[in-house]
């Protein structure tokens, strides 16, 4: 019965059937001496007020059915529909549907529940503009706006999802854009089949080229400025109605180490910045490794005062290096997890004594010696000194295979690791992109070329 009405067009009956149950549906009729029209709309996702001054006061100031049909229908944002299901994806997305003869025309009055431009919260910086992206995506759009002026800037836009019906707006310059990268990614889009989806970190899961990746290959980010960054850089940027992040793609290895306020800093300052978050990296991932090889292999290699020191802390440690890291990386683990988790009037105290409790008694049990206490510190701050999450996450998870390769090989398998996650790198792909590329070897090239080319 409803597919047969579905085909031959919608009628109010349908739309009432379709919608039993729904107790937040508003079924109105409007009626003046010389005619009368239907009104329905879904209260919970639409503007009252809206449709108060928009819909309803102009047909009885009118009072004429057929002048207020040819309001509405000129009016923007309106649109006459024919088609069931059309009709009802359209209610359920916060239109008023107007019916008179058969004739339908449904009125956006979409009720956007949002708050305004807030703060970065996740990419802090200490020079530059502060607001960031939000749930509304109108408003992130028009953030965009202001800071890319330019005709060539282009957005396209469609819907993901089954259930949650998600706007997800395409952003690129079109005298910039890699055009393979940007087909590749509609190519993607469209073969998507989701019910719900909720969360740009949850679309780049699903675009990324592949599922079983260690380090991140598109940036999630909240900062417009660094969107807008990347579309003049040629890139494509990724947003989605309800979520305050946007995916910009493709990304590389060095695109991760990099902060907005870089730039604004003298360029000395800035490079060496992001020679600290490159070293805090390197810290990172070899200290914990180091630490199990220079202790329980190759003691040699250091200073016979720093092995006597090392070995003097672990004096009354019951168990090997190995299990001393493991315990108080999963320890420091935990404190991040939870200081996250909690709420923010209590997380960082909480966290922070309860970090200085647990070492204090640790160090004084025998437990646990000074200087590992010392190392696993460094590495949590330094862990820190990468401006994204994403690849912030990546780095806490890796720095365990080196630490489980120097428990089996020593410094030997501290090497083996190095060479084989640079290697690694090396032939990964983002969107088509080398993901390891290095600038200084492309300048270095080009000057080169230029020197040949002069002589």
């Amino acid at each position: 019965m409803s597919g047969q009405v579905h085909k031959q067009g919608v009628t109010l009956e349908w739309i009432r059937g379709q919608l039993s149950g729904f107790g937040d549906l508003e079924d109105k009729i409007m009626a003046v001496p010389s005619g009368e029209v239907s009104l329905l709309y879904i209260k919970s996702v639409t503007d009252g007020q809206t449709i108060r001054r928009n819909v309803v006061a102009p047909f009885y100031e009118m009072g004429d059915p057929a002048a207020y049909y040819s309001y509405i229908a000129d009016y923007p944002g309106s649109e006459e529909v024919t088609e069931g299901t059309r009709a009802l994806d359209l209610l359920l997305s916060g239109y008023a549907c107007i019916g008179q003869a058969g004739r339908f025309f449904f009125f956006d009055a979409l009720k956007a529940e949002v708050s305004g431009v807030k703060e970065t919260i996740t990419e802090s910086i200490s020079q530059g503009p502060s607001d960031a992206l939000g749930e509304s995506l109108a408003v992130n759009l028009n953030l965009i706006r202001r800071r890319y002026q330019s005709s060539s800037l282009k957005m396209e836009f469609t819907i993901i999802g089954n259930v949650s019906k998600t706007k997800v707006a395409i952003l690129y310059d079109e005298s910039r854009v890699n055009h393979n990268v940007l087909a590749e990614l509609k190519e993607k889009l469209d073969s998507l089949k989701l019910d719900v989806l909720q969360a740009a970190g949850e679309l780049e899961k699903y675009i990324s080229s592949d599922k079983l990746r260690i380090f991140p290959k598109t940036i999630v980010t909240e900062r417009p400025d660094r969107v807008v960054f990347n579309l003049a850089e040629g890139k494509v940027a990724v947003m989605l109605d309800t979520t305050g992040y946007a995916i910009v793609l493709p990304s590389i290895f060095n695109d991760f180490f990099t902060a907005m306020d870089d730039k604004i800093h003298l360029p000395f300052v800035g490079r060496f910045l992001k020679l600290l978050r490159i070293l805090g990296v390197a810290m990172t991932l070899w200290l914990p490794a180091l630490y199990i090889a220079f202790t329980s292999y190759n003691p040699e290699i250091v200073r016979v005062q720093i092995a006597l020191l090392i070995g003097g802390s672990r004096a009354t440690v019951p168990y090997p290096s190995f299990v001393e890291v493991i315990l108080m990386m999963i320890m420091m683990e935990f404190l991040t997890e939870a200081s996250l988790r909690l709420p923010r009037a209590i997380g960082p105290t909480a966290t922070t004594v309860g970090g200085l409790i647990l070492g204090q008694a640790a160090t004084a049990a025998g437990l646990i010696g000074n200087i590992m206490i010392i190392l696993v510190s460094v590495v949590a701050i330094s862990n820190f000194l990468i401006p994204l999450n994403m690849m912030s996450f990546s780095i806490r998870v890796l720095k365990y295979f080196f630490v489980i390769a120097a428990a089996v090989l020593g410094l030997v398998g501290v090497v083996i690791c190095l060479v084989g996650f640079t290697m690694y790198l090396c032939s990964q792909r983002s969107f088509g992109q080398p993901y390891f590329k290095m600038f200084f070897l492309d300048t270095l090239g080009t000057t080169l070329r230029k020197k040949s080319g002069g002589e």
